[in-house]
């Protein structure tokens, strides 16, 4: 077994705030949904488009720290590539006219609220700020659990 790296500096005020921006289009898309019927056809879609959008970006952060570990990790890889084919596989269905999106929110919101156990697996074998696994939790659990209420809504 490996001793994990040592965390990196704290992420910064910058970092911390644009991130925590990020759940505001889903914050503004519930309060859509609630104050405005017809929107109720409109802020679903953005949702999950905008959900999809995220967990890919999760993929991509993955991608990146798989990168500058320089080590030979092809799980790794195969882990951060997940996100983005999933995402475009949830909006697939929809785009053609199946099925309304509010199953595919609630999916792709379970799987963005788990995706930080995948990050306590990765610190433990790339260098990552001392913060990231408080900010990921706080972000994707959120952003998750909107995305979750959302699809019930939008099912209703």
């Amino acid at each position: 077994m490996t001793t994990p790296p040592e965390p990196l500096r704290p992420l910064g005020r910058t970092a911390l705030w644009l991130g925590y921006a990020g759940l505001l289009p889903q914050m503004l898309g519930l309060l859509l949904f609630a104050i405005d019927g017809e929107m109720r056809w409109v802020v679903p879609a953005a949702g999950l488009f905008y959900a999809a959008l995220i967990f890919s970006f999760v993929g991509g952060a993955w991608w990146g720290a798989a990168v500058a570990s320089g080590r030979e990790a092809p799980w790794l890889f195969v882990v951060a590539v997940l996100p983005s084919l999933i995402g475009w596989a949830a909006l697939l269905p929809w785009l053609w006219g199946w099925d309304w999106p509010a199953g595919y929110l609630v999916a792709i919101g379970v799987l963005l609220a788990a995706s930080p156990l995948v990050d306590r697996w990765l610190v433990r074998v790339v260098a990552m700020p001392g913060d990231w696994m408080t900010l990921r939790t706080r972000l994707s659990v959120g952003l998750g659990a909107m995305t979750v209420l959302l699809g019930v809504l939008a099912a209703a």
